[in-house]
């Protein structure tokens, strides 16, 4: 159960996706330009109690129509070996002292909670409040479902509103399938030909109209 402190943070979280958020490739705004605000999310706990786990909304309102970006990140106490492509940065945290902030695309405990969420067998957590589950994240079953044993990330690949990762049993000569990460987020749900599931989630806009749309989805 992850226990959240309401604590200082420096820099803060939204300042180091201002500067990370606008060198992606899927980012639609002018890279000098974006304010950003945060609209919410959901946690999901790591088993181990080491890793922090955090899916971010923020909402970018510099141009003609306002746009909202997911950011799944993870905090850890420690550099992860191998995954400084999605270093993020590092903050102080007033009660755990410097944490390493990730792209949870990067990150295998963000990805293995985020395909046990998909298969059932993990629950979100309201974003702000310790051991609260939210019972507004939506998990949809689709097809067949989603496999034991799923195992990641894989190759990760950005696309122009997302991020694609390769997920597959261990230890099998199987093909991998693809767990996405939606960054641009929109109302709606996931649909197509080889999809397994799907998380739906809200977010607020700038308005304070509330939005929902898909998260995440894993597809063969």
């Amino acid at each position: 159960m992850a226990v959240i402190h309401h604590t200082t943070l420096t820099p803060t979280k939204l300042e180091l996706l201002t500067a990370w958020l606008p060198l992606r490739s899927w980012f639609q705004g002018k890279e000098d330009a974006a304010d950003f605000a945060k609209a919410g999310g959901f946690r999901l706990d790591d088993p181990e109690g080491e890793v922090g786990i955090e899916f971010m909304v923020v909402t970018d309102t510099s141009g003609e129509e306002p746009v909202a970006y997911l950011a799944p990140l993870t905090y850890r106490g420690a550099p992860l070996e191998g995954a400084e492509a999605g270093l993020i940065g590092t903050l102080e945290h007033g009660v755990l002292g410097t944490r390493w902030v990730y792209d949870g695309a990067h990150d295998p405990v963000l990805v293995e909670q985020l395909l046990a969420l998909l298969a059932g067998r993990a629950a979100a957590q309201a974003q702000s409040e310790t051991d609260s589950p939210d019972p507004t994240v939506e998990v949809r079953p689709e097809g067949r479902g989603v496999p034991a044993g799923l195992t990641g990330p894989g190759k990760v690949t950005d696309t122009a509103g997302g991020t694609e990762i390769a997920v597959g049993p261990a230890g099998r000569d199987t093909p991998a399938l693809t767990l996405a990460l939606t960054r641009v987020l929109r109302p709606g749900t996931a649909s197509g030909e080889g999809l397994l599931g799907q998380v739906l989630a809200g977010w607020s806009a700038p308005d304070a109209a509330g939005e929902r749309g898909v998260f995440a989805f894993l597809r063969a």
